[in-house]
């Protein structure tokens, strides 16, 4: 029975993932949560008689492992995909981006820089290999091949918002893989995105309710405070409820809070795990009696604005789902040393507010009706230079103790498709059948596993 035990340590997809596809080969798993609620970045709020992702979410039309576990859980009549529109302001104006004819009427690029942009972004969506481009800089290598007006005009700035002190670090690798989801999702120009129903709620109870029907064990609210790592092996972790021995360990929470536990035991994992830096994002979510423009997904490319993207979940589900209300996301990823990190939500408030109005002249405090705000200090791992060297293994150095957690997602993009993927990689390492996971364009578990 201890060979078939699996703990995993950490409710979020990547942890429940890797619980369902251990229990339908017949292994028996706990999942153990720090928090009263499974999902982690995966949990919603009602807003307007529906639910609601505290961070934006939507699935990409080649995302096979989503699509898979979806099916799986017979919830596919609830998963659909539609078209999305995109925009960019910059120099105080909006422009849509959603086709190449909005490419060539966008004035900040000049004519030339416009063919460079194109080529340099199909390079990297359809040809490039990331493996080649893990040392360069992705903002030397757009102002040497993309051209220095469009470098200028949306790279530099959005790299400028989105990695903050990292921005000149970000490696080209990283892009291929961003450039390889949204070029991949796009069907005869224009990029389709998927949704559920419901939200990802939908997903998470259907998820929760078939791990039960397999006998998984969830035990929430028990956050690890402590190994049991004895001549370097794993034998049970202690919680604030009680102690779970026996087994494989599989541990998918952020390694930013795993390295403390391990300092003391095991000092070379310790020092592995140190290395890596995590960013923070913060969602303030707008709630309104009308719109703020017709755009979905608006990427802010001027310097001075507090968000780089304005995301308006209600130009992609309709508000009818949302008792008439219209809804934006106000988004925003930071490193751990700048100042909004130690915003209280009345100030991030006060501080994303206050430049809407350079966005959108008809925009009045008077249209918002409620704020939300939701904040997480681990929302991705800091991909520099190179980082493919500080991507943990996912067996450890210690017997019976495994990692699958944010940094396995590289040189991909963090999402809830690419977490399963981890998982089916985590779970062959664990020597667990997964071959029944379809795996698709997710350039995510090639490290580590």
């Amino acid at each position: 029975m201890e060979d078939k035990q699996i703990t995993i340590i950490g409710g979020g997809i990547t942890g429940l993932a890797t619980a369902y596809i251990a229990a339908k080969s017949g292994k028996k798993v706990r999942v153990l949560e720090a928090s009263k609620t499974f999902g982690g970045l995966l949990n919603t709020f009602e807003i307007g008689g529906n639910r609601l992702e505290y961070y934006d979410h939507h699935f990409f039309t080649h995302d096979a492992e989503i699509n898979w576990l979806i099916k799986e859980l017979g919830i596919a009549e609830k998963f659909f995909f539609q078209k999305m529109t995109m925009g960019v302001f910059r120099k105080g104006k909006i422009y849509d981006f959603n086709s190449p004819i909005d490419l060539f009427k966008f004035s900040p690029i000049k004519f030339f820089d416009k063919f460079k942009f194109g080529l340099s972004s199909l390079f990297l969506g359809k040809v490039a290999n990331w493996e080649k481009y893990e040392n360069i800089p992705a903002i030397d290598w757009f102002y040497k091949y993309a051209g220095k007006t469009s470098t200028d005009a949306l790279w530099k700035p959005m790299h400028d918002v989105k990695f903050g002190p990292y921005a000149n670090q970000i490696p080209l690798a990283w892009m291929v893989g961003r450039m390889k989801q949204r070029l991949g999702s796009r069907n005869g120009g224009d990029e389709q995105l998927g949704y559920l129903h419901g939200s990802l709620k939908t997903l998470l109870d259907a998820l929760l309710k078939a791990l039960i029907e397999l006998g998984v064990e969830l035990i929430n609210e028990s956050p690890v405070k402590e190994l049991n790592i004895e001549n370097n092996q794993l034998s049970g972790v202690v919680t604030t409820q009680s102690v779970y021995e026996g087994g494989k360990f599989v541990f998918t929470i952020p390694t930013l809070y795993l390295k403390d536990m391990v300092k003391d035991k095991a000092p070379s994992l310790f020092a592995e795990l140190d290395a890596i830096e995590y960013f923070g994002a913060v969602c303030t979510i707008l709630e309104m009696d009308k719109p703020l423009s017709e755009i979905y997904w608006l990427n802010i490319a001027d310097e001075g604005f507090p968000f780089g993207g304005v995301i308006e979940q209600t130009n992609f589900i309709p508000k009818e789902k949302y008792n008439g209300k219209n809804i934006a996301y106000l988004s925003r990823y930071f490193a751990h040393n700048e100042p909004i990190a130690k915003m209280s939500n009345d100030e991030i408030e006060k501080l994303m507010l206050a430049k809407l109005g350079d966005i959108y002249p008809n925009y009045s405090r008077e249209q918002i009706k409620k704020v939300h705000i939701f904040k997480t200090m681990t929302a991705a791992t800091v991909c520099d230079l190179n980082f493919s060297k500080k991507v943990p293994n996912c067996k450890t150095e210690i017997k019976n103790m495994f990692l699958a957690s944010m940094p396995h997602i590289y040189p991909d993009e963090r999402s809830t498709n690419n977490s399963i993927r981890v998982a089916a990689e985590t779970c062959k390492v664990l020597g667990i059948d997964s071959s029944f996971v379809p795996e698709g364009q997710s350039m995510s578990g090639k490290l580590g596993f």
